[in-house]
């Protein structure tokens, strides 16, 4: 399909988040065409487990966006979800040191004052809910809100229910620039053709930086790489999403060194998914097998049957890290019609359709559902913002 020449909402980038953007795009009434590099999902959003957590996060805008995005999965889209294989599964974070439980419990207190179900376990009373769990942790937390995706279908089913609103979806093309109008935005410059459109929106995921460069502004979208070891299929079930509470931890760091923290959970098919691990090294593909043998034995810590089982394969992607944790949401006052939903890290799952949803309300000039303030893509433009704390 050709390029159209016009419309209302360009959307860089076919993973989750661009689809997200463009389904609530397009269902708003606004012609929407979405350009991408690869295939649909082929970056961040195909390697990954597909989480929807609020366990991991502490008090704050992006809880309150996880929060948001939850009622969207489980509301607006709920009647979808066997599409993409919604699994409210629940989330357990466990303990293996009483300070760490201890530190684990003041977190819950945080999140349930935010609205968070969360339920405190005993070490007793972890077995009820994890059976093969090692019986040596401290305790642990319930999160029944956790809940989790297959990525690549909520990608590919998003852009399918988008193209039923009129949206179009332009695979293996590459955005090279921008149309301008002065510092103005009006449309971008492929490698299939031009498209113009009084809104554009960065969803380039890992790229986003530098997408965001073709119009000469600072998202400063980075490379964070991990891994995700699968098994054979097994007999024994992990019933819900697992981890270690340092997890929570690794998540907030911006420590740029490789960092691993186990993280388990059974899949529909019975293989089980392990992970995790975090490390700033640009764009480097090669399989380092010790970060594998930390992953994997960081696992039995957590799950010992897992000694005796077989790994079916290994797959990595590169997460879009900001250095503030938080994603960046919303237009772009440098650069006037360009808009960005990108810089999620390893949330961008869970937060897709939040982010989608809140991006329509103001490209249609209806008021958000939450102030995107707080993911300012300006944020980043330091002599600016020091400008404007003393002026």
């Amino acid at each position: 399909m050709s390029l159209p020449r016009f419309v209302d909402v360009v959307v860089i980038g076919g993973g989750a988040v661009g689809a997200a953007c463009a389904y609530f795009a397009a269902r708003s009434g606004l012609s929407v065409a979405v350009v991408e590099r690869g295939a649909v999902a082929s970056g961040t959003s195909s390697a990954c487990e597909g989480n929807i957590l609020v366990s991991d996060k502490e008090a704050g805008p992006e809880l309150d966006l996880a929060q948001y995005s939850q009622g969207l999965w489980r509301g607006d889209l709920a009647e979808f979800g066997r599409l993409w294989e919604f699994e409210a599964k629940g989330g357990l974070v466990v303990s293996a040191r009483p300070g760490t439980q201890e530190n684990l419990a003041l977190l819950a207190e945080r999140q349930r004052a935010a609205g968070i179900d969360v339920e405190l376990v005993a070490a007793d009373g972890l077995a009820e809910l994890e059976p093969q769990l090692n019986p040596n942790m401290a305790g642990g937390a319930y999160y029944p809100q956790d809940a989790q995706v297959q990525p690549m279908l909520a990608a590919a089913h998003l852009l399918r229910l988008a193209r039923g609103f009129g949206a179009t979806v332009h695979t293996q093309t590459t955005v090279t620039g921008f149309l301008r109008r002065g510092d103005a935005v009006t449309g971008v410059v492929t490698s299939g053709g031009t498209v113009s459109a009084p809104a554009v929106v960065n969803a380039a995921g890992t790229w986003g930086g530098a997408v965001a460069q073709l119009a000469g502004v600072n998202v400063p979208v980075l490379p964070r790489k991990g891994y995700v070891l699968v098994t054979e299929p097994l007999p024994i079930k992990v019933r819900h999403k697992v981890y270690a509470a340092e997890y929570v931890d690794n998540v907030a760091s911006s420590d740029a060194g490789l960092q691993t923290s186990p993280v388990v959970e059974g899949t529909r098919g019975g293989t089980i998914l392990i992970g995790s691990s975090r490390e700033r090294v640009g764009f480097d593909k090669a399989v380092d097998p010790r970060v594998l043998a930390a992953m994997a034995g960081r696992a039995i810590g957590l799950f010992p049957f897992l000694a005796g089982a077989k790994a079916l394969r290994s797959y990595f992607g590169f997460r879009p890290y900001c250095p503030d944790h938080l994603p960046v949401i919303g237009a772009d006052p440098r650069a006037p019609g360009l808009w960005h939903a990108c810089g999620h890290e390893g949330a961008g799952i869970g937060l897709s359709v939040g982010t989608g949803a809140l991006l329509a309300a103001a490209l249609t000039g209806t008021a958000p559902a939450m102030d995107l303030a707080p993911f300012a893509p300006e944020r980043f433009d330091i002599p600016a913002a020091q400008e404007a704390a003393h002026a």
